[in-house]
């Protein structure tokens, strides 16, 4: 730790405040970098030292031209780790350091206690770096371009995978093991049908190439004479290209790296608004009611109320994330949530409605916990709340061109904000048929909530999986009200509409 001694003694000051409040975290470890470095850092995703892409140099560019430049500043990184990592720049003024310290130790509670982040891997930092060099020996061995146009390849299609399944069990789990020998602490991000144990450098004595694929088409032979392949529809896609497709050894390990990443970083889009919301309620609550002097009280309203501020037909999820916990534990400290809080239909008797009972500080603690995004905005929104917010489904007046409200019913709102949140807003893909029509071809289907997929980006996705799976692949979902059919062979893209009787809607549940 390279802390100057006024930034050691703030951050002592600042992490005992935090365990007095009931905050509980990993040991934290503080960086003081200087923007190029932090900047680098966080072209890496938070880590410092990722495997060798182009992408990162672009991330870096970027952040450096909108710091040059006056556009954008990062005040605060820190990483879902054991110990947890987190950075700051040497540029900030001394108040700008304690705000960022108390965010940091708000955050490193949430991944340490929010449910959506128990399967994460808590060495993450290290096995970032053991994928670097896991690809960049096989950059030796294959060539850099042969490579890294397959990561390429993978890296588009990283959000293909099943977020919840951390938590829901869809399927009998495969034979624990990775894809070329590497050893994995933890649960394998997915593991070859009939693959047998084994660790380290026997992997490729005990599981050879010829084996597997024998026991991938038996398999395959198998699920057919079922009727089906796969027997269900199948959300987590890079699993199943893993097990199924036509991967050379060192392709099935680029892939599960990919997919392993995706999987750490998943619990963080689905906890965006409650993370960003819980740690800006305690970097407010232990600044304000412990930490600041008489002479920073202005200095950090400014950059606080700059970390809340929303623009117009934009989410915060800062903002939204601490009134929503704010308003949670006002409700629980005064009773105002269960029967008689319901019937209680006097604005004035509900204006004083006040049973102090004092249970909010609990109550938030258990939300932390137990809650995702989602589950956070649709158990808690409600019409005092947006009300309160002034939280309103607008609508573009066709005359004037102007915005103006179209309804201040909280349903309304939650449920576009839950469109929003859903998915992190992506469309929900799954596997319909690993041999459709009998040709080997790939199928997949569009679980159509109402949003039709951009046929383009559609197009691109498909060349990227048809380079994987070796055959032609296509999409079916809904377009104006209709079933169409998306298609790549040999690269060249076809929509046709599906007649009636083939447009699948896929709405149901997955498990069917």
């Amino acid at each position: 730790m390279n802390l100057t001694r006024d930034l050691e003694r703030a951050r002592v000051e600042i992490e005992r405040h935090a365990r007095e409040f009931g905050l509980d975290f990993f040991p934290t470890i503080f960086e003081l970098v200087d923007h190029d470095e932090l900047n680098e850092v966080a072209a890496f995703g938070g880590f410092p030292t990722r495997y060798p892409h182009w992408r990162f140099g672009m991330e870096f560019d970027r952040l450096q031209k909108g710091y040059r430049y006056g556009l954008s500043k990062i005040y605060e990184l820190v990483i879902n780790n054991d110990p947890c990592y987190a950075y700051l720049m040497k540029s900030n003024s001394l108040v700008d350091q304690k705000l960022v310290m108390a965010h940091v130790y708000g955050h490193c509670d949430f991944f340490k206690n929010n449910v959506y982040f128990a399967h994460t891997d808590r060495k993450m930092v290290d096995r970032m770096a053991n994928h670097g060099t896991i690809l960049r020996k096989l950059m030796e061995r294959h060539g850099v371009g042969e490579v890294e146009n397959f990561l390429d390849r993978c890296l588009a299609l990283d959000n293909l995978i099943d977020p919840h399944s951390a938590a829901l069990r869809r399927e009998p789990v495969a034979v624990r093991g990775r894809p070329g020998g590497v050893e994995h602490d933890g649960d394998a991000p997915a593991a070859a049908p009939g693959r047998l144990p084994a660790k380290g450098y026997l992997d490729r004595y005990v599981n050879p190439d010829r084996f597997l694929d024998a026991q991938r088409r038996r398999d395959e032979e198998r699920q057919q004479r079922q009727g089906r392949f796969p027997a269900r529809p199948c959300r987590d896609v890079l699993k199943f290209l893993l097990e199924h497709a036509p991967l050379k050894r060192w392709q099935q390990e680029v892939l599960s790296l990919v997919r392993e990443e995706a999987y750490y970083v998943a619990p963080q889009a689905q906890t965006k608004v409650m993370n960003e919301g819980w740690a800006s309620y305690w970097h407010s609550t232990i600044m304000t009611r412990r930490v600041l002097r008489d002479s920073e009280v202005i200095d950090f309203a400014d950059h606080h109320a700059g970390t809340l501020a929303t623009a117009p037909g934009r989410l915060n999820p800062y903002k939204l994330g601490i009134e929503l916990f704010r308003s949670i534990e006002e409700r629980w400290d005064k009773g105002r949530h269960g029967r008689e809080w319901a019937e209680c239909d006097s604005l004035e008797a509900r204006r004083r409605f006040d049973r102090r009972l004092g249970e909010g500080r609990a109550k938030i603690f258990e939300v932390r916990r137990l809650h995702s995004d989602v589950t956070f905005v649709d158990t808690f929104l409600d019409q005092d709340f947006c009300d309160a917010q002034k939280m309103y489904v607008y609508r573009t007046d066709p005359r004037t061109g102007r915005q103006e409200i179209a309804s201040r019913d909280h349903r309304l709102v939650k449920e576009q904000l839950l469109f929003g949140l859903s998915n992190s807003g992506q469309p929900i893909i799954e596997v319909a048929d690993g041999n459709h029509g009998n040709r080997g071809e790939l199928l997949l289907a569009h679980r159509f909530e109402g949003l039709e997929l951009d046929v383009r980006f559609a197009g691109e996705t498909l060349r990227m999986l048809e380079a994987l799976w070796g055959r032609p692949v296509g999409i079916e979902s809904k377009v104006d009200g209709k079933g169409v059919l998306v298609r790549c062979e040999k690269g060249e893209v076809s929509t046709r509409e599906l007649a009636p009787s083939g447009a699948t809607d896929r709405n149901g549940d997955e498990g069917r």
